[in-house]
């Protein structure tokens, strides 16, 4: 069975984020969402309440599963016998930054990480814009699956 695992903090979980879960999806047997759960992070939302509404998105949806973690990214892949890490990325900064991490990962544990390029239409779509909206009170409901 091939799995793969798609990290980050979701915080809120985007439409753009949906949009690289869909896309994700038949490359794998199974896909793991994995919640990022950073305590130097401050957070809109509690871990358990991202994992409950992202697990509520894919209710019908039996090769995803959800789960948070606190411990390094290849730690969970490890758990949960995946043998990729997915990403989703915006622009050229995005792409740097996770060029760097999945050469940091694939020395430590062999696991390769697949970038996927955001939908141009949302690619402008990041939950800390979205969190800022809301902040601000402003309907974020377009912004959100």
């Amino acid at each position: 069975m091939k799995t793969g695992i798609f990290v980050g903090s979701f915080d809120p979980f985007t439409i753009g984020h949906d949009d690289i879960v869909k896309r994700a999806l038949p490359l794998f047997d199974r896909l793991v969402i994995g919640v990022g759960v950073n305590e130097r992070k401050q957070c809109m939302l509690t871990a358990e309440e991202r994992v409950a509404r992202i697990r509520r998105l894919y209710a019908d949806e039996p090769n995803i599963s959800v789960e948070a973690y606190a411990d390094l990214t290849v730690d969970l892949a490890k758990r949960v016998g995946a043998s990729f890490i997915v990403k989703g990325v915006r622009s050229v900064k995005d792409f740097e930054y996770e060029r760097e991490q999945a050469e940091i990962n694939r020395q430590l544990t062999g696991i390769e990480t697949i970038l996927l390029y955001a939908d141009a239409a949302k690619a402008s779509i990041s939950s800390s814009v979205v969190r800022e909206l809301a902040h601000f009170g402003k309907d974020v409901s377009g912004f959100l699956p």
